[in-house]
């Protein structure tokens, strides 16, 4: 039976002495998470847009951008269901780091999000 880092794909990133120990996290555990569920954030995401606005495939680059950004930001069901998928795909041992600070975890969860679905704009 896999488990759940199994699952993941190893980015390899290097650390550092002056690597802190959140990065650390974000680097081991929440990227590989972000790139494992890509399809299903853009899925959430494109199903959300079209959604809220009709016309969203019309609009230009720049302008889906700030749709991104405003939505996952100032829509707090889109944007907690975004970290739960996230933090559905921890260990029990991941949950307990993400326990210590998950008002900073959080922050760097929605951010990496919000980049990486303005860099895959062509597939929106």
């Amino acid at each position: 039976m896999h488990t759940k880092i199994d699952l993941r794909e190893s980015l390899n990133l290097p650390n550092s002495e002056t690597t802190t120990p959140a990065e650390v996290f974000q680097n081991q555990t929440l990227r590989p998470i972000l790139k494992l569920q890509n399809d299903l954030y853009l899925s959430l995401f494109t199903n959300y847009a079209l959604r809220q606005n009709a016309d969203f495939n019309s609009l230009s680059v720049g302008k889906k951008n700030v749709f991104i950004e405003q939505s996952i930001q100032k829509d707090s069901v889109l944007k907690n269901t975004f970290i739960g998928m996230t933090i559905g795909m921890f260990t029990l041992e991941e949950l307990e780091i993400y326990h210590s600070d998950s008002k900073v975890f959080n922050k760097r969860i929605i951010t990496m999000l919000i980049e990486r679905l303005k860099s895959q704009m062509k597939y929106l």
